[in-house]
């Protein structure tokens, strides 16, 4: 680790608050939610998952909309749902780690704005918000193999160069975090959940571990 990395974990952890976060994230058909739900289904007693908020708004009926100010709304709208779902899980469930589907960060990507100014209007900044998190996992679109966005979750609207899109522009964001792992596509779905897999088991052990320390 660098020092400029090492300089960059430890303000991080000066601003992070328990419990302990993972977040997985990425372009849209990256497999993140079906890894997820499947680390729960198998190691449920250990982490508490926080649902997309997202998904959670727009398939209670929250409008999906384009027009520039409506969508900053949006995704403020879907900030603080995010934050506020972690608060309860984290008290409904103490002890445990939770596991992100998607993190506060993730909203940036959507508006064209920079994210200097999302997080600014919000009193935040990417710095702070990069520092809730204590691991980063992201999922690389399917997209980026030329393949089709496939999902069950009728929310999911965009286009194969609208997944790629996001999926560049979170990776921008969400790459400045020092504990950042990324899992490229693959032409095997299951060979990448699993790697994705492995990659959770082996993050929620190690931050189990720092916590047993502190």
């Amino acid at each position: 680790m660098t020092d400029s990395t090492s300089a960059r974990a430890a303000d991080l952890a000066a601003t992070r608050a328990p419990p302990a976060r993972i977040v997985l994230t990425g372009g849209p058909g990256g497999g993140k939610t079906t890894a997820a739900d499947l680390f729960r289904r198998e190691i449920g007693e250990r982490v508490a998952l926080v649902p997309e908020a997202a998904t959670m708004l727009f398939s209670g009926g929250f409008p999906r909309v384009s027009e520039p100010a409506a969508l900053r709304a949006a995704q403020a709208a879907i900030f603080h749902v995010q934050r506020n779902h972690e608060a309860v899980q984290a008290a409904v469930h103490p002890g445990r780690i939770l596991l992100c589907d998607r993190g506060t960060v993730d909203g940036a990507a959507y508006l064209p704005e920079s994210a200097d100014s999302f997080f600014g209007a919000l009193g935040t900044s990417l710095a702070a918000e990069l520092g809730r998190y204590d691991a980063v996992v992201f999922f690389e679109t399917a997209a980026a193999g030329g393949l089709e966005i496939e999902s069950a979750n009728a929310t999911r609207i965009e286009s194969c160069q609208q997944a790629l899109q996001l999926d560049f522009r979170l990776r921008e964001l969400w790459s400045q975090h020092p504990r950042y792992v990324f899992v490229p596509h693959s032409p095997s779905f299951f060979g990448k959940i699993t790697a994705g897999l492995a990659v959770i088991e082996r993050l929620v052990r190690s931050l189990a571990s720092e916590g047993e320390a502190t």
